[in-house]
Parts: structure tokens; C-alpha cells; sequence
């Protein structure tokens, strides 16, 4: 397992359109260029760049076609890899696994009031994040993880954060369990990996920043 990780810079974004975009599938050239900000433009662009040069350099795939699920799950065709990619203020992160995986990383934002954010948690861990000594990274820490597990799950915005139940590190959808793991990547942002597979418990993922 591998987490690669860069941030966006708007000194590179015309070079970085340039040269990566034409490697791209019209669909995702599309998808790309739709947007208005060319920090979200970049960091879609960044985190397919991640993603490709990850399956090169760690999985000996160069050839990699990027598929999308009936749900707009993005996998990779005819490979037995996974991956997902998430990305928050400057930074971008790819995780890519041999089993199914879900990766969240969320700007650590003092500034929110994460009682506003009180309907999108359980009774239990709304509980939880109160009591704790320092509620808002508390709270980050279960929104990660939720996130997490969600997009470990598949069927993205179709289940409600408040629909379940993160607790010790563990999360039951359906009657299928996923495991979350916190892990650290950058210190401005809160970050977390969940998978429906339990070995995710014991690896340790290799973490690396790409200058892009």
C-alpha cells in the first residue's frame, strides 16, 4: 500500500495543463477543463498524475485505464488494484492498495464550528467529540473517517454520514464491516484510510511527497 502525496502551485498550473493533459482520455480531459478555478482543475489533474505514476513506479503498470462504476466509483480496468484519491485546500493524496480502500484528507480548519456539523454524526460520537479535550480535532478525526469509509464503500453520497457508526476504529454498513486507520501525511491536514479488509490493521502504508 502507498499514499503519494503533492500540493498545488498556480506558478505551474499552464505548464502542468500542457504537458499532462494530452495523456488523458477525452472524458477526463473534459472533466478536468470543466472546472472554473484552476485549483480544482489542477488538483483533479494532480491526483490522476499521482495515481499514474504511482501504478508505474510501484505496481509495474504503464498501461493503466481508468474505468468508471454504475455508482462513478473509478477503478482501474482489467488490473487487481485499487486505489481512491482525495484532496482538501492545496493538497492532493492517491492511495493505492491491493484490496479495496477509501482515503480522506480534510484541511484542519480551527476556525469551523463543528456544532454546525452535529446532524452529520451519530448521537455516540457527537458525545464523543464533546467530551473531548480538544473538540475540533476530535471532530475532524470522525469526519475523516467517515469519509473514509464511504468512498471504501462505493456507493459514495448514498450513504448518509449520520447513517452509521465510527467506534474503534471500526464502521458496520449493511452488515459489512470496515476498519479505519489514521494516519499522518501533512500537519495542517487531518487524514484517514478505511477498507472493508482487515489487513489494513497491520500495514503500515509507504507515504510519499511527488514535486509534480
Amino acid at each position: 500500500m502507498i499514499i503519494l502525496y503533492t500540493l498545488i502551485s498556480e506558478e505551474k498550473h499552464q505548464s502542468l495543463i500542457d504537458r499532462y493533459l494530452p495523456v488523458f482520455s477525452e472524458d477526463i480531459k473534459r472533466d478536468i477543463l470543466r472546472y472554473r478555478r484552476w485549483q480544482d482543475a489542477q488538483l483533479s489533474l494532480l491526483g490522476k498524475i499521482l495515481l499514474l505514476q504511482g501504478l508505474r513506479t510501484y505496481y509495474d503498470i504503464s498501461d493503466a485505464e481508468i474505468m468508471v462504476n454504475s455508482n462513478n466509483k473509478p477503478y482501474l480496468k482489467g488490473n487487481p488494484v485499487y486505489f481512491n484519491i482525495s484532496h482538501s485546500k492545496d493538497l492532493v493524496a492517491c492511495i493505492i492498495a491491493e484490496f479495496p480502500v477509501g482515503i480522506d484528507v480534510e484541511f484542519f480548519d480551527t476556525s469551523i464550528n463543528y456544532l454546525d456539523f452535529e446532524f452529520q454524526m451519530t448521537t455516540n460520537e457527537f458525545k464523543k467529540i464533546n467530551e473531548a479535550e480538544d473538540g475540533i480535532k476530535s471532530f475532524f478525526a470522525y469526519w475523516t473517517a467517515k469519509e473514509a469509509v464511504i468512498k471504501a464503500h462505493g456507493d459514495g453520497m448514498m450513504i448518509p454520514l449520520d447513517s452509521f457508526d465510527v467506534s474503534n476504529n471500526e464502521a458496520l454498513i449493511n452488515g459489512e464491516k470496515f476498519f479505519t486507520k489514521d494516519i499522518f501525511i501533512d500537519k495542517n491536514y487531518c487524514s484517514c484510510i478505511a477498507s472493508n479488509d482487515i489487513k489494513i490493521n497491520n500495514i503500515v502504508p509507504f507515504i510519499e511527497y511527488l514535486e509534480i
